[in-house]
C-alpha cells in the first residue's frame, strides 16, 4: 500500500512539472520525483534525482510540457 502511494506521488510530481513556468522549477520537481522514485525502487538517490532533474528540465524541449 505504501509503495502505491509513493508511485502515485512520483507520477503526480512529474505531471505537474509541465505546469511550471521555468526550467528551474521543472528541474526541482523532477529531482523531487527522482528521489521518490529512488525510495520506491531502492536505487541510488543522487543518480535518480539527477535523472529526474534532467527529465524535468528538458521535458519542454522534447514537447512533453507544452
Amino acid at each position: 500500500m505504501l509503495k502505491k502511494t509513493w508511485i502515485i506521488a512520483a507520477v503526480t510530481s512529474v505531471t505537474l512539472a509541465g505546469c511550471l513556468n521555468t526550467v528551474g522549477e521543472r528541474a526541482v520537481v523532477g529531482a523531487s520525483a527522482g528521489v521518490i522514485a529512488a525510495d520506491v525502487l531502492g536505487t541510488d538517490r543522487t543518480g535518480t534525482a539527477l535523472v529526474g532533474a534532467a527529465a524535468g528540465a528538458f521535458c519542454d524541449d522534447v514537447g512533453l510540457c507544452d
